[in-house]
């Protein structure tokens, strides 16, 4: 019989799920096996998550879920598809780049170990971002990685439970979906500055939210630079990256670490320059960011 190689909404929309060996919640009796064209920070490390192609060692499962994050890996999910198609009865696509970002979210299969979402949507429509339509709340599944699209906007009674559950781990939390600045309040500040905190991602995509961000890291100055990260968006509609180090250079004057984003139109694959790709690299290391700027006092 050939294999069955089919889009699955329902299981792989959502880039998370169960436990790698108890797939029940997404329909499948047995193991699951994992696979993804690239790996990522929040890629699973376990054994059933594997990046690329079959190897000579295949774990035996009674499925493989081929899942696709990015627009530009569609082609290679499906060729990836494909070769795991050679060894396995049944074969799944899904992911973000195929079917969205789905309703629910179940914790530990396709995004690594501590990472929780506990809301999807966002109250923005930035035309450069692909998080569409209203805030829609999920179930608060412990976790240290907190990776809504934007937390802050959940309301009070939501947010309170996230901080409660977030005091209960045991790891340094890091807020990697990043703060809307222009949401962040004195008692949300207060709230942060009681937990254990490794990273706060914030984000300043175009010069109008800086005046946002300057209060908002003020809000926050009981952390350190190094864990007030700032996601700066380059490129978008026609902003020469000039303009987006002169936004890495001004989010660093207000006390946080800038990391730079070349911007990628949704559903394409931007080919930047070797020269544009080395200049925002400066801005997305930290050490090197760092040498930058203290090469620039001295001068």
């Amino acid at each position: 019989m050939a294999p069955q190689i089919t889009h699955d909404a329902h299981v792989l929309a959502n880039m998370a799920a169960i436990g790698p060996l108890d797939c029940r919640a997404a329909g499948c009796e047995g193991p699951i096996l994992r696979v993804f064209p690239r790996r990522t920070s929040m890629t699973p490390t376990d054994a059933m998550a594997i990046v690329g192609a079959p190897g000579l060692w295949r774990p035996v499962a009674d499925e493989v879920h081929v899942s696709v994050t990015f627009a530009w890996d569609i082609e290679r999910g499906h060729q990836l598809a494909e070769a795991w198609a050679q060894y396995y009865p049944v074969v799944k696509v899904g992911g973000p780049a195929v079917d969205g970002e789905g309703d629910g979210f179940q914790p530990g299969m396709y995004l690594k170990e501590g990472v929780t979402i506990t809301s999807r949507g966002c109250v923005r429509e930035c035309p450069w971002c692909i998080v569409r339509g209203r805030i829609r709340l999920l179930d608060i599944n412990p976790g240290w990685i907190v990776q809504d699209n934007n937390l802050l906007a959940t309301g009070r009674t939501h947010l309170g439970r996230v901080f409660q559950m977030l005091r209960q781990q045991s790891r340094p939390v890091t807020f990697a979906g990043g703060l809307d600045a222009r949401l962040l309040k004195d008692w949300m500040a207060e709230e942060i500055r009681g937990l254990r905190v490794s990273q706060v991602f914030l984000a300043a995509d175009t010069n109008d939210v800086l005046p946002a961000l300057r209060h908002a890291l003020d809000l926050l100055d009981f952390l350190p630079r190094d864990k007030k990260r700032c996601y700066v968006l380059w490129g978008f509609n026609g902003e020469s990256p000039m303009k987006g180090e002169e936004r890495c250079r001004a989010v660093w004057e207000m006390g946080a670490m800038p990391f730079a984003q070349l911007y990628q139109p949704i559903g394409q694959h931007t080919v930047w320059t070797p020269q544009v790709r080395a200049q925002a690299r400066r801005w997305q290391r930290p050490a090197i960011t760092k040498a930058l700027m203290a090469q620039e006092v001295l001068l």
